[in-house]
């Protein structure tokens, strides 16, 4: 079912290129931003996303509203604006195997004389028009109007409280990690992965199809445990995975400092003298390739690595309670945990 509906948002993405150049005019206004956006967000991906967002809607409706598919491509277009801007703060090179958007920017700014900004700037503007796009596509589906607001309310929201969960992660990096809480980073695992990645997606298309408010409440709750889960396994996956999967160095987590239940656990869990080796990391003062590999080592000692599968198993089987409740019909009840089991390894 994944599979499926994943190809059908490739199409209707390449579709949605076209059209929107059609009514914006794009490739005239400027070749290098039409360029630049199309093919960033022709990327390969998992369009994990507009899927669930079609789970929510099939799920509660059984039949898909005209223009449902090109709707979900406001959830692909929010994430790729989003992506762009990360990269951007985290300094990040790359971007699904590929140059990252600022980068790409920079190299044709490379050569010019006497401008005033760089790729990172005309990279911050191509993301806003990626969100632009995004609402636009929303806007395609044909459903009840007062259902179809409420869903856009859900997709602006996942939209302010993502934004949010950056800029609070961003001021929690500035915090001894000795003051950082488990709760702290649960509420940034909420605000900038569970929302805007499981929860909003599913809710807006059960909000869509009509779903009850109760069931759509059962539906949120569920994606935020789900959400959680997955932010740890990703967590994992981007400190001992391999660069094939991440598409990025397995410690670039590590190198960017940032505040992962991992980190957290085993700095609260460690001896004296790996505290002091974490806390340099977390610091900035050690980014050598062997001080990198010992963080790792200290997670794993420390038991912080089990102590992350076990928070794992533990969300999932909650996320399940909810979903037993849920009064979705069969295939897509079933395609969720199916789906959930497959990105937490469980």
């Amino acid at each position: 079912m994944f599979m499926k509906m994943k190809i059908r948002i490739e199409k209707e993405l390449s579709s949605y290129i076209k059209e929107i150049d059609r009514l914006y005019s794009l490739s005239s206004l400027s070749p290098l931003l039409f360029r630049n956006i199309r093919d960033f967000i022709c990327r390969p991906g998992k369009r994990v996303r507009p899927i669930l967002f079609c789970i929510g809607y099939l799920g509660f409706s059984g039949k898909p509203a005209a223009g449902l598919y090109r709707s979900a491509l406001s959830l692909e277009l929010l994430h790729d604006f989003m992506l762009v801007h990360d990269d951007i703060i985290d300094k990040s090179d790359t971007r699904r195997g590929l140059a990252s958007m600022h980068i790409l920017l920079n190299r044709y700014l490379k050569g010019s004389k006497n401008v005033k900004f760089n790729g990172e700037d005309l990279a911050i503007v191509a993301g806003d028009v990626m969100y632009a796009m995004g609402l636009d596509a929303f806007l395609s589906v044909k459903e009840n109007a007062r259902r179809k607001e409420e869903a856009l309310r859900k997709l602006i929201s996942a939209a302010l409280y993502t934004g949010s969960g950056e800029f609070i992660e961003l001021l929690l990096g500035a915090k001894p990690l000795e003051d950082v809480s488990k709760d702290e980073i649960y509420k940034i695992y909420d605000y900038k992965t569970a929302n805007y990645t499981f929860a909003s997606p599913l809710t807006m298309g059960s909000s869509l199809a009509g779903a009850k408010a109760s069931q759509t409440k059962e539906l949120f709750s569920y994606g935020i445990l789900l959400g959680r889960a997955f932010q740890i396994r990703d967590d994992i996956i981007g400190t001992f995975g391999k660069e094939k999967e991440t598409g990025k160095s397995n410690l670039t987590d590590i190198k960017e400092a940032k505040r992962t239940l991992l980190i957290w656990h085993a700095f609260k869990h460690a001896g004296n003298k790996d505290r002091l080796a974490i806390k340099k990391i977390m610091d900035g003062r050690l980014s050598s390739g062997s001080g990198l590999l010992e963080i790792r080592r200290i997670i794993v000692r420390c038991g912080s690595l089990a102590y992350a599968e076990k928070q794992i198993r533990e969300l999932f089987l909650k996320a399940g309670k909810h979903l037993e409740g849920l009064k979705m019909k069969t295939p897509y009840k079933q395609a969720l945990d199916n789906f959930s089991r497959k990105i937490l390894k469980v």
